[in-house]
């Protein structure tokens, strides 16, 4: 890899900040979005169906914006994103219907995973060797965490304080603030000599076994998240708990996987990607397992942060051996095929944790996603031997 241009460099920390503020957008949309359904007396089936319209557009426009961010760098991809969450988060607040909050959650998981393809790209610039890798992805890991901590706060205290309103509000502000960091990443064109690459099919980079395995853990591993982001407001409003305890015990989650990201910064050279992977999934599976057993707003945030701790250290390390498995030239078009792949999953899973919680209990979609991270520590080894 070669040396990062030193104004690439001096620009990373309002990269973070662009991530942080359209990740932002989203999760204000989602947790206000999943309380808004349930105050208005719909069934959990519905807030499955909120959560899997945030993956839909990127399920369509991942692979295209990979293929944008490789052939016209970070700012154009970015601006589509912007331009998606502000119209989702002006139907939501002008408009505040089911048909309008969906067509808003619609519009702004588009928005970030468009914008963070750009952004993950432009962040595997700025690195210097595979060590420096880990480092560089747990800053950009810490844009999410740091917005999935801040966001369902806020969000509870607004809904509480003053009214949804005012949590849509918010998100409609954070658009344009991300465009105004993103100005300040300086502009600079892909080199045309990775030109022939672009034009290969995204899907040829699956004949790599070891990026189809990486994929199947990273899928396994955002449907876990997605399951706690599911439960915990239909259990919490199951226990007859405030919006702002919803928002502690979720807030909970995202201040672990902050803190275990900042760690992997200190000590990412130290660190065995697929060893620290394996140690993720069977924590986190022990945590799914007992989670609805925990007593009150305590227990359930103590949980979420255990929880937090396991899957907030997954994404620097599947991030950095996703950069060392493909081509420079190709980094946006695996990243595009990353989140297409997984956001397909993430379509389907909240219908189905949806159903199943109605059909049973609400912890049902923890015990069934305990069970599939135990299941993937099969294709977890595998890779492990495959990159000797």
């Amino acid at each position: 890899m070669s040396e990062p241009a030193p104004s690439l460099r001096h620009a990373f920390h309002w990269l973070i900040a662009t991530l942080v503020a359209v990740h932002a957008c989203m999760a204000l949309t989602r947790v206000t979005a999943s309380l808004w359904v349930l105050n208005q007396g719909y069934g959990e089936w519905t807030v499955g169906v909120l959560l899997s319209l945030f993956a839909v557009a990127p399920l369509f426009l991942s692979l295209w914006a990979g293929r944008l961010a490789d052939r016209r760098g970070f700012h154009a991809p970015v601006g589509v994103g912007v331009a998606m969450a502000l119209g989702g988060a002006v139907l939501a607040l002008a408009w505040p219907t089911l048909a309008t909050i969906a067509l808003s959650c619609l519009a702004s998981g588009g928005a970030v995973s468009i914008a963070a393809v750009a952004i993950q790209r432009e962040a595997g610039l700025m690195a210097d060797g595979s060590g420096d890798l880990k480092r560089i992805f747990s800053w950009v890991a810490l844009g999410p965490a740091l917005s999935n901590a801040l966001s369902p706060v806020v969000a509870g205290l607004l809904i509480d304080g003053i009214g949804y309103r005012s949590a849509f509000a918010l998100a409609l502000l954070l658009p344009l603030l991300a465009w105004g960091l993103a100005t300040r990443v300086p502009r600079h064109v892909p080199p045309p000599a990775a030109e022939p690459e672009r034009q290969a099919a995204a899907w040829d980079l699956l004949r790599d076994p070891k990026l189809r395995r990486l994929l199947l853990l990273n899928v396994v591993l955002s449907t876990s998240w997605d399951a706690h982001s599911f439960v915990v407001p239909v259990l919490g409003h199951a226990r007859g708990l405030s919006a702002s305890s919803i928002g502690l015990v979720l807030g909970a989650f995202a201040v672990a996987a902050t803190l275990v990201r900042l760690a992997i910064v200190r000590y990412a050279a130290q660190l065995d990607e697929l060893k620290a992977l394996r140690a993720a999934m069977a924590l986190a599976a022990l945590t799914l397992a007992v989670y609805a057993w925990l007593p009150g707003t305590p227990g359930l945030m103590l949980g979420s942060a255990v929880l937090g701790l396991a899957l907030g250290s997954v994404q620097p390390m599947i991030l950095a051996t996703l950069h060392q498995v493909t081509p420079p030239q190709r980094h946006g078009q695996a990243l595009g095929l990353r989140m297409m792949v997984t956001n397909a999953a993430t379509i389907a899973m909240p219908l189905g944790f949806g159903a199943l919680a109605t059909a049973s209990v609400a912890a049902a979609p923890l015990w069934l996603m305990a069970a599939l991270l135990l299941a993937a520590q099969w294709p977890a080894r595998a890779l492990g031997a495959g990159r000797h």
